[in-house]
Parts: C-alpha cells; sequence; structure tokens
C-alpha cells in the first residue's frame, strides 16, 4: 500500500515510513523516527527524536510526540519513545523521550486511547488497553500497568505506579500507588472499591470478582497491617484456581511499593 503524504507536510529524508502510512498537512517528522504500517499521523502534528511508532496507530491534528524531555538535568543525551500498535491518541496530547537517570525510554504498549490534553513525561512506562482521559497528567517515572482507566484531570505525581485494571475517578490526585483492581478518588486519593464493572467486561466470573473483593477487604476494610493483609491474602491461594494469577499480581505490586499506596 502507497504512503499518502500530504505536500504541505515536512517529512525529513531520513525518516522510516512504512506502507500505508499517513501524514496530514503541515506535519513535520524527524529524522530519526519510525512509523509502522497503517499508522495516520494528523494535521499539524510533530514528532521528532528517536520515536518510534508501531502499525495503525491514529495520531490526531496538534500532538507533539518525542520531544525533549522537560527535566532540567536533561543535556541532550539519545533517548527515546517508544509506543506499540493500534494506538489513538488524540488533540494536543504531550509524550516525551525518556532520560538516562531512568531506562532512557517512555514507554507505551498496545490498543491505548488516550484524550485530548493528556501529558506523558519522560521515562513513563505504560501497558496496553489504557484509557486516559481528558487532561490526565503523568509525572516523570510514572507506571501504568494493563487495563488502568485514569479519569479526566487525574494527576500523578512522578514514581508513582498504578497497578493493572485499577480506576480513578474525575480529579483524582496521586501521590502513592494504586494497587491492582483498586479504583481511588479525592485529592489525596483514598481507596473507594475495586473495579468490579472493569473486570465484568473483561470476562471475569462473578467467583473470580468475589475472591478479588476479598483481598480488597482484607487489604482496606479489616484494620490490618500492610504485612498482615499480605499474609492474609497470601492464605487466599488454591481456593479458586482462576485466581490465583490475581493473588499473585497483587502480592508482587505490594512486594514492590516504594511510595506507599493509597488507603
Amino acid at each position: 500500500m502507497a504512503r499518502d503524504i500530504h505536500p504541505t507536510a515536512l517529512v525529513d529524508p531520513q525518516a522510516e515510513l512504512a506502507d500505508g502510512v499517513g501524514i496530514g498537512p503541515y506535519a513535520v517528522i524527524g529524522a530519526h523516527v519510525r512509523i509502522g504500517a497503517g499508522t495516520r499521523v494528523g494535521a499539524h502534528c510533530v514528532i521528532e527524536g528517536r520515536t518510534t511508532l508501531g502499525a495503525h496507530n491514529r495520531i490526531y491534528q496538534f500532538a507533539s510526540l518525542g520531544a525533549p524531555p522537560q527535566d532540567k538535568k536533561y543535556a541532550g543525551e539519545d533517548t527515546a519513545l517508544v509506543i506499540g500498535n493500534g494506538n489513538t491518541i488524540r488533540e494536543f496530547v504531550t509524550i516525551n523521550t525518556g532520560t538516562v537517570q531512568d531506562t532512557g525510554t517512555t514507554r507505551l504498549g498496545d490498543d491505548n486511547w488516550i484524550m485530548a490534553y493528556v501529558h506523558i513525561a519522560h521515562d513513563c512506562q505504560l501497558g496496553s488497553h489504557l484509557i486516559l482521559a481528558n487532561a490526565v497528567q503523568l509525572a516523570g517515572h510514572v507506571h501504568l500497568g494493563d487495563w488502568v482507566f485514569l479519569g479526566g484531570l487525574t494527576g500523578v505525581h512522578q514514581f508513582v505506579r498504578v497497578g493493572a485494571h485499577a480506576m480513578t475517578a474525575f480529579q483524582t490526585r496521586l501521590a502513592q500507588d494504586v494497587p491492582p483492581f483498586v479504583t481511588a478518588a479525592g485529592s489525596p486519593a483514598q481507596a473507594q472499591s475495586i473495579n468490579a464493572e472493569g473486570l465484568k467486561r473483561r470476562g471475569y466470573s462473578a467467583e473470580r470478582i468475589a475472591l478479588i473483593k476479598q483481598i480488597y477487604r482484607l487489604l482496606y476494610r479489616k484494620d490490618l497491617t500492610l504485612e498482615a493483609a499480605r499474609q492474609q491474602i497470601d492464605a487466599l491461594r488454591g481456593e479458586l484456581a482462576e485466581a490465583d494469577a490475581d493473588i499473585a499480581l497483587m502480592q508482587d505490586f505490594l512486594a514492590s511499593a516504594t511510595r506507599g499506596i493509597v488507603r
């Protein structure tokens, strides 16, 4: 399939564009950019730096991808932005490259829905199947697991981690980690419940969701220390075979928490 590059677009001759790539009017594509098959870049977008886009992404007008990190320590090092396949990135989204103080790469997975005015700062590591609603702001080094949903205007402090299937409400302020499956809200954020509706939509059985609710109650409703809650969560292994992976996911997340968790 032929590429479709508007005559007003500025595409550096060194950029690598696969078959079926579309570049809209007045877009600017830098020398070290690689764009996969079927990806469409809207009008007035700027894609620069060592940015790699996979296949079948849709980048809407006025997005900025691959600009240098907003970090005063950055001194022009050769860092990168890597975006997977099938992502939708809406208007005025900004995503920066990484820094040498971390892995050097900002990374997004596949099938993510990134709404208008979202900012994804340097060294963020995002999974797949995420929804980031309008004006979500991620500071540097934030990690988001798969299937995370962040409500509009959620702000996330640097180095915070949000576990898989977790969710935040509108205008949530996160300064601590959000464990997998947990819904958080408020400023500062507090745990509210589990993301049961999201789990249902992903095919989780009623029995599996019930066991995840047990995990939540042990973590948040039994007045247990974090260590005591982890011990009782571990004791649930074997009650439902399909939920053992959920227990392992929670335990691994809690074991590696460095900022504390929302309580």
